[in-house]
């Protein structure tokens, strides 16, 4: 079985402005690679981060020197009128299988609200392009997105949940989040699950709410990650807190869980998926 994680970042310089990530100004792919090595972890799938403005070109060299390991959800400042130009060669870019936006920035909060996201749905559901985001704080809006653009595919980041929260609270929203999977072009990251449970491995006052959310989207778009450098957990932990701690996820549902369903829903054409 393929482990395929849906999120990681690496960078080179300055310190995650998320102060639940790894205080360091550098994690490289080789940091990377050793991690997952020892986690049991075979690819992973790069979000260039904010706070290191060359976020997008060490994730495109981290993807030419290993690729079978690396792809990447790349960004652009969709604000920028020039950016209109990059959608047509988008995919050639190394690596690259779409497109992600996390909203962190104060100026990014009212993009879903004030139009400036509006081209984007149109121009990506024509060249094709998958985009992930951060929505929690958007879901009405992914809705209206998803139901006017049928063919663009979306992917809601971390379970959906609730920011700020931790335990229940983090799920507060799991009804509104359940209830986009009734549009097919809509998938779920189910990524960082350790860091919303305050217990101890294997963070078994959660597993009610992975199951309710896997429940609605099903194994072919509910896709396993970490965001590992904001984990409280060793990599290997959060494998098999899916692999071994859920006994009703198992066989081809758990491959497709932890890899194949991602690759699928992106075009992600790795060896041995």
């Amino acid at each position: 079985m393929k482990i395929v994680d849906a999120q990681i970042h690496l960078w080179h310089q300055g310190l995650p402005t998320n102060p639940a990530h790894r205080q360091i100004t550098s994690w490289s792919a080789e940091d990377c690679l050793k991690e997952m090595d020892a986690g049991g972890v075979d690819a992973a799938l790069i979000h260039p981060p904010g706070w290191d403005p060359n976020s997008g070109a060490i994730a495109e060299a981290a993807a030419t020197k290993y690729p079978d390991r690396f792809a990447i959800l790349g960004n652009f400042p969709p604000e920028k009128p020039e950016s209109r130009d990059l959608i047509a060669g988008w995919k050639n870019r190394p690596g690259m299988l779409g497109l992600r936006w996390a909203f962190t920035q104060p100026h990014q909060q009212s993009w879903m609200t004030d139009g400036t996201m509006d081209w984007i749905w149109p121009a990506c559901e024509k060249a094709g392009i998958p985009i992930a985001l951060m929505a929690s704080n958007f879901l009405p809006q992914v809705q209206g997105v998803a139901e006017r653009h049928p063919g663009l595919k979306l992917i809601i980041d971390h379970f959906g949940r609730a920011r700020g929260g931790q335990d229940d609270a983090a799920f507060s929203n799991i009804a509104e989040v359940a209830a986009l999977a009734k549009f097919p072009n809509v998938a779920l990251k189910a990524t960082g699950g350790a860091g919303e449970s305050s217990q101890p491995y294997p963070y078994g006052n959660i597993h009610k709410h992975v199951r309710q959310l896997y429940d609605a989207y099903g194994p072919n778009r509910f896709f396993w990650g970490t965001d590992i450098t904001r984990m409280p957990a060793s990599w290997k932990q959060c494998v098999t807190m899916f692999t071994e701690e859920l006994p009703w996820l198992k066989g081809n549902d758990l491959e497709l869980v932890m890899g194949r369903g991602l690759c699928n829903w992106l075009g992600w054409k790795l060896p041995g998926v």
